[in-house]
């Protein structure tokens, strides 16, 4: 078995690492902390950023991806402009959330836990988001959309591409 190659951090991502490891300590964080910061920058948990946290903290690689993996929070992927979270919780499921799910994929041409060539949009789908009085729902970008339709949720996805290509020209 061959060991994983981690790439190096260069100079810039060198910087932002160690300003958040500098941070934690004079806040007391914890590796917690220190991983809410890394994906907060970030927008996910880079591996080589993981090692480096390791390599400085001396903390195993496999204790911050026990703690890493344990929380939901964390994402290992990097997201999209637009991350659309869909629920496939009893609720939205009975009210057609898979069907919902389905046309979203097939729209972006992605599969749930992928993101667009473009980087543009990234699917997720989880067990729930605890809104099942509004079901079926998605969240995108932390904006809540409920009692979700096919038609409700091309038109949302159609506005989503046109704000899209309005920044691309």
């Amino acid at each position: 078995m061959n060991p994983i190659e981690i790439e190096e951090l260069d100079k810039q991502e060198t910087i932002e690492i160690e300003g958040i490891l500098n941070r934690s300590k004079s806040e007391n964080g914890n590796i917690i902390t220190i991983l809410q910061d890394i994906q907060k920058n970030f927008g996910y948990l880079p591996a080589k950023y993981l090692f480096y946290v390791s390599r400085k903290l001396k903390i195993s690689l496999a204790k911050i991806y026990s703690i890493a993996t344990f929380y939901t929070q964390f994402k290992f992927t990097p997201k999209g402009k637009y991350n659309i979270i869909c629920c496939e919780g009893t609720a939205c499921h009975v009210k057609g959330g898979a069907l919902i799910l389905d046309f979203i994929e097939n729209k972006l041409n992605i599969k749930s836990g992928e993101i667009t060539e473009d980087k543009m949009f990234s699917i997720e789908s989880v067990a729930c988001l605890g809104c099942c009085a509004i079901s079926p729902v998605c969240i995108i970008n932390d904006k809540i959309y409920g009692n979700l339709t096919i038609k409700k949720i091309r038109k949302i996805i159609k506005n989503l591409m046109k704000e899209t290509n309005k920044g691309n020209k």
